[in-house]
């Protein structure tokens, strides 16, 4: 799946650690070409799914993923991600494809979360997940096994960490798609 150029990129990690910060800066930094399939977008936006064992997202994410990088695209896959719910697809997905893949999980404090989630522009979603929330989905260091993620600390600013994966990744020395 994919070619021996293109890019996955899986960024994991608790509610509020910057995720989608982190894959909307790499899109910005990289400009056409790079697909960004997110979780929260699939499995709340599309499908209207809880996040449970078995979901249909999970099929969804790695079916967005495979379809993204076999239509030529380099590719971030990001969100929770659990390891016990989404471990097995993020395996599979990382072993069948042929291009560079690397894998992040970004380990931020729970104090941190909260703060971070305060910042949030969406008030509507501040309102909706409370501190409450955030302490039942939270899973300290929820790595996938085998060692196959960087583990990327709070004390990493978002612009370095952004830096570091283009770096890491080889996207920052390959051009913009025309797609």
């Amino acid at each position: 799946m994919g070619s021996s150029e293109s890019r996955l990129v899986v960024v994991r990690g608790n509610s509020a650690s910057g995720k989608s910060s982190i894959a909307a800066g790499l899109r910005e930094a990289f400009g056409r070409g790079l697909a960004v399939v997110g979780q929260d977008n699939l499995r709340r936006v599309v499908l209207r799914e809880h996040d449970r064992h078995g979901g249909a997202n999970i099929g969804l994410i790695d079916t967005t993923a495979r379809y993204a990088l076999d239509a030529g695209y380099h590719v971030v896959v990001e969100g929770i991600l659990s390891a016990a719910r989404y471990g097995p697809m993020l395996r599979r997905l990382v072993a069948d494809h042929r291009g560079t893949t690397r894998c992040y999980y970004l380990d931020v404090p729970f104090e941190e979360t909260l703060r971070r989630h305060a910042t949030k522009p969406d008030p509507q979603l501040q309102a909706a997940v409370t501190e409450r929330h955030l302490r039942d989905w939270y899973r300290e260091r929820d790595l996938l096994p085998d060692g196959i993620e960087t583990v990327i600390g709070a004390d990493s600013a978002l612009p370095d960490t952004i830096e570091r994966i283009m770096r890491d990744t080889g996207l920052a020395d390959l051009p913009a798609l025309d797609v």
